[in-house]
């Protein structure tokens, strides 16, 4: 159910609908308030004891206001939308379309939007209510004076919202933003590291899982019922099925990957305690999606910032220094997951017996993630081909851990073999050579507790050794 609400909750505060329609109720309720405000003050002493501010002018003074106003309005709701629109149309084609979901879901452009129509509908309500007739005269004054005052706040917010959108797409603004929701994400699955783990608990998180041999023979597979991302797993529900019938389930799939009807969801076994019941217990456990989300997909903000980079580095656009924007972004993210501790994909029941088994993300393949497709777009650019070496020799100055270490060095390796070949100045070659033995002997120095080293770098796209290094 948490899932479920998470997942719906995403979508809604994604949406570029929910929090207008919460203003435009708002001013619904205002326009009633203020209306019975206004009923409830004699039409003789009103405009005395409110004092000076208040709108004073008869009947028709108060439609021509609210109708400008109203007017007024609708124009700014059009040049909002059309600005919105422009700034979605270059962020798809300029960052990629999976980011239009930052747009959507950036407050600003919402609470803008939200102002200017509520607004709107605040002044049309009470142009309703006003009455110049000789037997029931009523100018709602209280009302009026309020939709001015509504009207200097719009122009506040429109002044606020041209910047925000000229804020908005820069291209340095939309990287910090899709790395502040990867470090979230960071903070939310991966627990920190604090002081030394158990031995028993050390020992649990590091196995690898041990598959009964019956169940890959022997187990049910559950199939998929639909095409569709993978967007949460409820293992809870899993666990807790499985330790009722005295299961073993493995889960074939993980947030982020794509499930093919028909296809393989999970595995349990003893076969023949999975009755139909299980099984759809099992399958309603896995939320689907037409596309990947956030909630329990790391790498989907780091596919952003890869595709950021990639387009960055395309021959249409040609900009190395975002791409190096990105490099960056994604070395402090590494840096940070250094020091965080990967989840087993074992879960476990109270009596400590297997229940589970998860497919879940390694360091090996979060690294992959993070400099594949980089590398390869930037076989030919040096200065983007140089801050890889360099952010690798900062991330492996951050952790000790084997795994990462060498996958670390996997890539530094096919970087330098890419600069060998793509690299046509000798000089640049030799610049990428002196940057590959800097992180050689980063990544084969013996281990040191995590984060006893730091690196930085130069802001033209040098880099400085770490001082223990420079020592050598």
């Amino acid at each position: 159910m948490r899932l479920w609400l998470d997942g719906t909750w995403e979508a809604v505060r994604t949406s570029f609908w929910f929090v207008p329609t919460l203003m435009v109720a708002a001013a619904v309720a205002l326009s009633l308030g203020a209306l019975q405000l206004d009923k409830a003050m004699s039409p003789e002493n009103e405009i005395t004891a409110l004092g000076w501010w208040t709108f004073t002018r008869g009947p028709e003074g108060s439609r021509v206001l609210l109708s400008t106003v109203a007017g007024s309005m609708m124009t700014i709701v059009s040049v909002t939308f059309s600005i919105t629109i422009v700034a979605l149309q270059l962020a798809s084609s300029q960052f990629g379309p999976r980011l239009l979901r930052n747009f959507m879901a950036d407050r600003g452009n919402q609470m803008a939007m939200g102002v200017f129509i509520a607004t709107f509908t605040y002044c049309l309500l009470i142009l309703r209510s006003v009455n110049g007739t000789e037997s029931e005269r009523f100018v709602p004054h209280i009302s009026v004076s309020v939709a001015l005052l509504l009207t200097l706040l719009s122009l506040g917010v429109l002044i606020y919202f041209i910047h925000h959108a000229a804020e908005s797409i820069q291209a340095e603004n939309v990287i910090a933003a899709v790395s502040l929701d990867l470090h979230h994400q960071i903070e939310r699955l991966y627990p920190n590291r604090i002081g030394h783990e158990p031995p028993e608990a050390a020992a649990r998180g590091n196995d690898s899982p041990i598959v009964p041999t019956r169940l890959e023979k022997d187990g049910r597979s559950i199939a998929s019922k639909r095409s569709d991302y993978v967007q949460a797993i409820d293992i809870d529900r899993i666990l807790q099925l499985a330790a009722k019938r005295d299961l073993v389930v493995s889960v074939r799939l993980r947030p982020g990957k794509f499930s093919i009807e028909g296809g393989e969801l999970a595995r349990a076994w003893p076969a023949e305690r999975v009755d139909n019941e299980s099984a759809e217990t099992i399958r309603t456990a896995f939320y689907f999606g037409t596309r990947r989300s956030l909630p329990q997909d790391v790498e989907f903000a780091i596919d952003q910032l890869v595709e950021v980079a990639v387009r960055a580095l395309s021959p249409g656009i040609n900009d190395p220094f975002t791409a190096i924007t990105c490099i960056d972004r994604l070395g402090a993210a590494l840096c940070e997951l250094a020091n965080r501790s990967i989840p087993s994909p074992c879960r476990y029941d109270e009596e400590s017996k297997l229940r589970v088994i998860t497919d879940v993300s390694t360091i090996s393949g979060i690294v992959d993630a993070s400099f594949h497709q980089i590398r390869q777009a930037a076989r030919g650019t040096t200065s983007v081909t140089l801050r890889l070496l360099e952010t690798m020799t900062a991330v492996a100055a951050h952790t000790s851990d084997p795994e990462f270490l060498a996958a670390l060095r996997r890539h530094a390796e096919a970087v330098h073999r890419g600069s060998e070949g793509g690299l046509l100045d000798e000089l640049d070659r030799a610049a990428a050579d002196r940057r590959y033995r800097a992180a050689l002997q980063a990544l084969e120095r013996s281990p040191e507790p995590l984060g006893g080293r730091e690196g930085h770098f130069n802001d033209d796209g040098g880099s400085e050794a770490l001082d223990s290094q420079r020592s050598r």
